[in-house]
């Protein structure tokens, strides 16, 4: 019998995803990961893990399965939470939640795992995975979306590798939300009408500035309207002598001067703002709301325009360097000068997009048929060909 270890958050979801397993034939083991307890960042008078690790612990006894909880607060840390500060601290914007499924539930969760004698390790992730026979006996895995467009999560996974993939189950990924409610109330599950988890992976209920305030340090600057007809957006297109330039140009970023607008109002530090938001700016009197459409964390301004169809929030092409690039499918990596039709999204639960990919030394271009709002650097873009997920990378 083949043993998996499920990683139980005490949410209806892994509770759904360890009854499945067990009604397969495995033998199924249930492990809480505490990734959280730093008193030195406060993150509410509530707290979460311990529900949560006690819903987790109930329905391991409903399911008949063994249960313990393992402490990952230092890793998670190290490899999360001090990321995290750092990019913020360098005007970028991370995605806490992909980098916790590759350093943490499929990294240090799925070594656990294996030391227990593990076949595999379970999520309750809304997504697939695919296996192709290959010619010389060896196995290609693939990521596929899940069956509920409403949920699918195969981005927060966009940097899992074959080998994580290949001892990785996900059973709830055939399903929809309201049929994993259904499966869980039939069998009595106290998960079943628990509500989603809000907040960053495992942390819980956080707002960022409250968690970001506590590390970085506040820094009073200005707010900078830059308005739509600003000549950063009107500037002539220089003659390209290669698509690569044309690539390169596209790609880049505008930069403001606190002269390319007026002054509207003050922030307490421009690491805590990211592109594309509109909350927290406290600024009045405009006709539209106020966008946050660059920061500048050096001089520690924010640049923001009217509406969120303002210019600055726009751009066709980003750069993902080598460093940051990640093939889930490496057999279909590009080769230098190499190019790919792709559908792409630069955000969890964005619809996808036409985009092409074109492979140059120092990195990977990805060009959108058509302009997106606020591609933020640090986030990640994933490309995906129909409903596979074959690639990803950090926005440079």
């Amino acid at each position: 019998m083949k043993k998996v270890v499920v990683g139980l958050s005490g949410g209806v979801d892994s509770s759904v995803a360890a009854y499945l397993l067990q009604e397969q034939g495995y033998e199924v083991i249930g492990l809480f990961m505490k990734n959280w307890h730093d008193d030195s960042v406060t993150i509410s008078e509530e707290c979460p893990w311990l529900e949560d690790s006690n819903d987790a612990l109930i329905v391991a006894e409903r399911l008949g399965i063994p249960f313990q909880t393992i402490d990952l607060s230092v890793e998670y840390k190290e490899r999360i939470v001090d990321y995290m500060f750092d990019e913020y601290e360098k005007g970028r914007t991370p995605n806490p939640d992909v980098l916790c499924n590759r350093e943490i539930k499929f990294d240090v969760f799925l070594k656990i795992a294996l030391q227990l004698g593990a076949d595999y390790v379970a999520t309750g992730h809304y997504c697939r995975k695919g296996t192709l026979q290959n010619v010389n006996g060896s196995e290609t895995h693939r990521l596929l979306a899940g069956e509920d467009g409403n949920k699918d999560q195969s981005y927060f996974l966009c940097q899992l590798s074959q080998e994580q993939l290949s001892r990785t189950l996900f059973p709830i990924g055939e399903l929809t939300k309201p049929e994993v409610r259904q499966i869980a109330a039939d069998k009595g599950l106290i998960t079943a009408g628990k509500k989603d988890s809000q907040g960053l992976c495992f942390i819980g209920k956080v707002r960022l500035p409250d968690f970001l305030q506590q590390k970085l340090k506040p820094k009073k600057g200005v707010i900078v309207e830059v308005p739509s007809d600003v000549s950063q957006y009107n500037r002539s297109h220089p003659a390209f002598a290669t698509l690569q330039e044309e690539l390169a140009y596209r790609s880049e970023k505008p930069k403001y001067h606190i002269e390319d607008g007026k002054v509207v109002g003050e922030h307490q530090g421009a690491h805590y703002f990211t592109k594309g938001q509109r909350k927290g700016l406290d600024v009045g009197g405009t006709k539209e709301p106020l966008f946050v459409i660059e920061t500048d964390v050096i001089e520690n301004v924010i640049y923001t325009g009217q509406g969120k169809g303002h210019p600055g929030l726009y751009r066709n092409t980003l750069f993902v360097s080598n460093e940051e690039l990640h093939w889930v499918r490496p057999d279909l990596a590009l080769q230098l000068d190499g190019k790919m039709e792709v559908m792409a999204r630069i955000r969890y639960r964005q619809p996808l997009q036409k985009a092409t990919l074109y492979k140059v030394d120092a990195g990977l271009y990805v060009d959108f048929e058509e302009k997106q709002s606020a591609i933020t650097e640090g986030q990640f873009v994933a490309w995906y060909l129909a409903d596979e997920l074959i690639g990803s990378g950090v926005i440079s």
